[in-house]
């Protein structure tokens, strides 16, 4: 790990400690939903680190397309694993919040169906960035993560084209002036900057074992080679 990576994930550690305390005990709960509401700053973060990371992998995949080298992809398959896993904390930690406000545990509304998608598109990057070891392949599986980031704006719009159960955008809302305590407002931007340094430190380590892994060609294909003989073949036996 290098020392620009440490103080990455030292930064993040410190903010997300200090954070806690305040966000439990120090902010207000929510007129409306109580307690429940405090699973925000942990839900919102992880819905927004994982925008974040797809986000890189259309950058980085972008990139790859026209880059001879291993090091986009390895960024965009990075960040495609990180999104993935946060995009799985978003559904639980929403599961959860939904359960405590709404009584049900699921509801098949337009933002957890669009969110659900969005998982499912980079699990389908994944596979075919892991399964297929060609440049050509991974060329096919940088297109797949440029075209699967139209489905982050799908999801954060969700609750404004169509009617759902989840409350519109508070903090990237149209509204200029967010319907939120100023308390709130900064235990979930502490919140934020702690997931989204954590989230880049963890991309960033991946990516470097990544690209260390095609060094050694660990990754790359297998060369070809000749089927042997019958004759040689009978002699070895």
């Amino acid at each position: 790990m290098s020392p620009g990576q440490q103080k990455v994930l030292a930064a993040g550690l410190i903010v997300c400690v200090l954070t806690l305390p305040f966000a439990l005990l120090v902010v207000p709960a929510d007129a409306v939903q109580g307690e429940a509401q405090r699973l925000m700053y942990l839900h919102v973060p992880a819905a927004w680190s994982a925008f974040l990371c797809f986000g890189a992998v259309l950058v980085a995949s972008l990139r790859h397309l026209f880059v001879r080298n291993e090091r986009p992809w390895a960024m965009a398959r990075a960040a495609a694993e990180a999104g993935v896993l946060l995009t799985v904390l978003t559904l639980l930690t929403g599961s959860l919040w939904g359960a405590l406000t709404w009584g049900t545990w699921w509801a098949w509304d337009a933002r957890v169906i669009t969110t659900v998608a969005m998982g499912l598109v980079y699990v389908v990057y994944l596979a075919v960035s892991g399964l297929v070891r060609t440049r050509r392949g991974r060329q096919l599986g940088s297109v797949i993560g440029i075209a699967g980031f139209l489905t982050v704006p799908l999801v954060h719009f969700s609750v404004l084209w169509w009617r759902t159960l989840h409350q519109p955008p508070t903090i990237l809302a149209p509204s200029l002036s967010p319907p939120i305590d100023a308390l709130m407002a900064v235990a979930l931007a502490a919140a934020l900057l702690g997931f989204t340094l954590l989230t880049a430190w963890a991309v960033g380590y991946r990516a470097v074992i990544l690209r260390e892994a095609a060094a050694r060609g660990a990754s790359l294909p297998e060369p070809k080679t000749s089927a042997p003989a019958p004759g040689r073949e009978l002699l070895r036996r």
